[in-house]
């Protein structure tokens, strides 16, 4: 009898202690349920802090680099105040719009507006809802409609034909300006250190997570870049730390004819510094070589057939 309570008893321990593993395995698949469900409802709610990185004081102005602008203030697609500087060129062979990245307002990019001018062109660039002096907060469709407002501006407004204006795009501005150029009729298209889309840059940089299944931005800029109609240059960099190589090449790959690929040197941000005059002129060549011819009276071309850089 006694050896049958012994055995009856560590029976029922064992019972309990099955019980208690299964309850343990239950209560931790539970909690880590929960907190993928909270990790990944706090990614959805909070994702454009991850790819929106505004600052609404500017830092400088192209008087800086010994420029003169004009201060512009524009109606955004919705209403919304917008606001841009319009630098203009002597000779001017036409005109860039220019759509920034994520980070930083139009004072960050004296840089660039300084080629562009070397470049005998007017440069209008413009800040998304939310950067700089520009009302609202971003998101993808307002980053869409306040360039289509910034061309609207330029064409009705400044009454600039379309065909002499090229949309230039950095990084993020590049998904924006494809878009743009896909739905009017630029002169011509410069994507520069542009990704293929968010879903494939997330899966990049955040590879440990299921952001194809989580993400709510598009800016797909391989569906876009297939239905524009203009030449366009692809401009990257081997080195670029952020957008792999790979990005660029994708895009030129869906980009129709005609079509140019710029490889540059250097970080995502710095690239164009750091390539330095091959990146002038590779810009410079595309222009006489697809853009230039299409703009009636802007300049008189040199006899050589090139246009000399100061």
């Amino acid at each position: 009898m006694p050896r049958r309570d012994e055995a009856a008893t560590l029976e029922g321990m064992e019972t309990m202690a099955g019980g208690n593993l299964w309850s343990f395995i239950w209560t931790m698949a539970v909690f880590i349920v929960t907190v993928c469900v909270m990790v990944f409802a706090l990614v959805w709610l909070f994702q454009g802090r991850l790819i929106y990185f505004p600052t609404q004081t500017l830092d400088a102005t192209p008087t800086e680099i010994d420029l003169s602008y004009e201060d512009v203030r524009f109606k955004g697609e919705d209403g919304l105040a917008l606001s841009g500087w319009f630098i203009p060129a002597e000779r001017a062979r036409g005109t860039i719009l220019f759509c920034h990245g994520n980070a930083g307002n139009i004072s960050h990019r004296l840089d660039s507006i300084a080629i562009f001018h070397r470049l005998g062109m007017h440069t209008f660039i413009f800040d998304y809802r939310g950067y700089g002096r520009s009302d609202g907060r971003p998101g993808e469709e307002g980053t869409y409609r306040d360039a289509l407002a910034a061309w609207r501006f330029l064409v009705e407004k400044r009454h600039i034909p379309p065909e002499e204006i090229v949309i230039f795009g950095r990084s993020l501005g590049g998904a924006v300006a494809a878009w743009l150029a896909g739905r009017q009729t630029p002169g011509a298209l410069i994507l520069e250190s542009t990704f293929t889309s968010i879903e494939d840059i997330a899966s990049n940089l955040y590879p440990y997570l299921p952001v194809r299944h989580i993400t709510r931005f598009g800016y797909h800029t391989t569906r876009t870049i297939a239905t524009v109609r203009c030449p366009v240059l692809i401009a990257h960099s081997r080195d670029d730390d952020i957008i792999p190589f790979a990005h660029g090449e994708k895009i030129f790959q869906t980009a129709g004819e005609p079509k140019v690929f710029l490889e540059m040197a250097g970080s995502h941000n710095e690239g164009f510094m750091m390539t330095g005059a091959a990146y002038v002129e590779g810009l410079n060549a595309f222009l006489i070589h697809y853009f230039d011819d299409t703009v009636t009276g802007a300049f008189e071309p040199d006899p050589s057939g090139r246009r000399d850089i100061e």
